[in-house]
Order: structure tokens, then sequence, then C-alpha cells
């Protein structure tokens, strides 16, 4: 069954009575709304939703725009997995489709989606890997398209974002480590130019000020957001002539890397190197000691990302009334075996 008209000619009613039907008017008799819709599915008859579209000027999806590399799709963690099942929570109220529009690594994330804007696929968007100045805010302000961004930046006006709390991972990650007698502290920064990175290095100097250590910029190890990265992150660590006796990891998978690497130099974290880290991988669950780490429920971060974009659409706002406003996601401190030791003035030496 290719379309409505052959629906009709099917049933000898006119295509009109037939569309009323399918869309449940109320004008339509309970007999033929029956005989209409028991023949669309014995006839697996599907409406043209993207003629439906256009008229109705609305797709009834949103997108969820990605950025993918051979790197990320091999070492994929289960962040986005999670966020889109709290998305795909919010949405299903209102019988809205979400897509995943992934720009490969080696294409301009503004040119991807200026192509995506172009060809109207999607009602709104939920931007992700905002970077410190980002191109993509001004072009959807521009076309005013409803969007909200994962993650805070310097472009744009007065745009809708959430973000994670990584200042508040730095402040807390170092005080923590501070009151255990560390003072070389080191961090595993994104070496992109997401604006996050830029956020957890700031705040990581304001902590170190606060508790009057000198800010060294040898112990930023900036590196990919990956198992490679965290093992990456290990080897440039041990490569430290004065080296740090903490760490603080910015990303869930680096955890994976680093104990690889210092496995192979026969350090053991928690006993003669503290972490601290992110736990929303499962695969850092069987980390051994115990990762010390900040976690947070990814569903609920993608229910409120979902109900935040949909406060900013005029169709769904009223649902929504405290939804359309930035927030910042909290995440809680969950101690573990990694970094449990205290460091004394020995092991200073």
């Amino acid at each position: 069954m290719r379309g409505i008209r052959q629906l009709a000619e099917h049933l000898d009613i006119s295509i009109g009575t037939v569309s009323r039907a399918l869309n449940g008017k109320p004008d339509v008799n309970d007999e033929t709304r029956r005989r209409v819709l028991a023949a669309a599915e014995e006839l697996g008859y599907v409406a043209n939703q993207s003629g439906r579209s256009l008229r109705q000027g609305m797709t009834n999806v949103i997108g969820l725009m990605l950025e993918v590399s051979r790197e990320t799709i091999e070492n994929s963690d289960d962040f986005f997995l999670g966020v889109t099942d709290g998305l795909q929570s919010v949405f299903s109220r209102h019988k809205l489709d979400l897509v995943m529009l992934p720009c490969p690594d080696d294409e301009d994330p503004h040119e991807y989606l200026k192509r995506m804007v172009a060809r109207r696929l999607v009602d709104a968007l939920i931007l992700s890997a905002t970077r410190r100045t980002d191109r993509r805010i001004e072009l959807l302000e521009k076309a005013r398209i409803p969007f909200v961004a994962l993650g805070r930046s310097a472009s744009g006006g007065s745009y809708t974002w959430m973000d994670l709390d990584f200042e508040g991972v730095a402040a807390r990650g170092v005080d923590r480590l501070v009151a255990k007698g560390h003072r070389r502290i080191a961090v595993a920064a994104p070496s992109s130019d997401i604006n996050l990175g830029y956020l957890f290095v700031d705040a990581y100097r304001q902590a170190l000020q606060r508790h009057g250590i000198a800010f060294d910029p040898a112990l930023v190890i900036r590196v990919k957001s990956s198992e490679q990265g965290g093992y990456q992150a290990g080897h440039e660590l041990l490569m430290i002539e004065e080296r740090p006796t903490a760490i603080i990891l910015i990303h869930e998978l680096m955890a994976i890397g680093l104990y690889r690497r210092l496995a192979e130099a026969g350090i053991v974290p928690g006993r003669d190197l503290a972490v601290v880290g992110f736990r929303e991988e499962p695969r850092t669950h069987f980390l051994q000691p115990t990762l010390t780490s900040f976690r947070m429920s990814l569903r609920d971060l993608g229910a409120q990302l979902g109900e935040t974009l949909l406060a900013t659409m005029p169709a769904y706002a009223d649902h929504y009334p405290q939804g359309a406003r930035n927030r910042i996601w909290p995440l809680e401190l969950v101690p573990g075996e990694s970094d449990a030791f205290t460091l004394n003035q020995k092991n200073r030496a």
C-alpha cells in the first residue's frame, strides 16, 4: 500500500474521510473509523510523514548533534546512551522522535550543521561538545531554530545551556587531595578546544591558589578523552622529573588507560599515586583499587535536558514553565580506594 489514495479506493471512501479517520477527527463516525483503521493495518498503509511535515511546517523530530571519530567509536562509552534514554523519556510524552546527527571529525562542525539546517531535518537541536568559541551557536540563533547546548561557550547571546559542574569537580578534587597531604597534583584535561577543558583547568588553578599552592603548567597533561588518552597521561606523568603524587581525570575512560600504564611501571593507585576520576563508564566499575570518582544519573541529566529544550519551543513551553533556564548539573563524589592513603613527610620525600 503506497498511499492514502490507494487506501481510499480500496474502501470506496473519499480521501478526505480516510484522512480524517486516520487522524482521529471527531466528524467521522465510529464504524467508518474502525473500517479505515482495520484496512490500513491489513494493507500495511503508513502515512507519508514527509508530506505531513511539509503541510504542518514541523517534523516532530529533535536532533542531537555528536562529533564522532574512529577513536570515539572504538572507545565508546555509555555517556550518550544514558543521556538519550532520559531524552526519550521526555520526548515520548509528546510523540517526538530523537535522531542522532553524527558529524565526522574530518568535517567542520559548523559546515555540517549548516547542511542539516538547510535540509530542515529537525524542529530543534541539542548541541554537544561545545567549544570556547562555537560558531554553531550563532548559526542556530540566526536561523531561529530552538536549541539547547550541552556545555557552555563564550559564543552567542542569551541561548539556553546545561553543563556539568566541572568547576566543582576541580575544586572538590583538589580540596580532597590537599587534605590528604598532596601538593603536587596533576590533572588530565582534553587536548581539544572543547570548553569544558578550559573551565576545568581554570577552576583547578583557582583551587590551588586557594590552598597557597603555585600553579605548575607541567602538571596540566592534555590528552584525548579516551582509554589511549589515559594511557598517555600516565606515561607523561611518569616522565615528569618531580613526579606528582596525585592526579584528577576529567573523563571516564581515562582511568582504564591510566591504570594500565601505572601497572606497567609497578605503580599502584591508592598506594603510590592518588587518582580521582569519573565513573559513569561500566568498565571502570571493575578497576582495582576502586576508583574515587564523581558520578551522576545520566538518565536524569537527559530528562532535564529534554525538558529544558521543550521549554524553549512555543508548542511545548506551557508544559515546562520552569524549564528554559541555564543549569549547572551537580556531581556526587563517591570515595573509593584509589586515593585512600594520606601523604606524610616521608612519602613526600
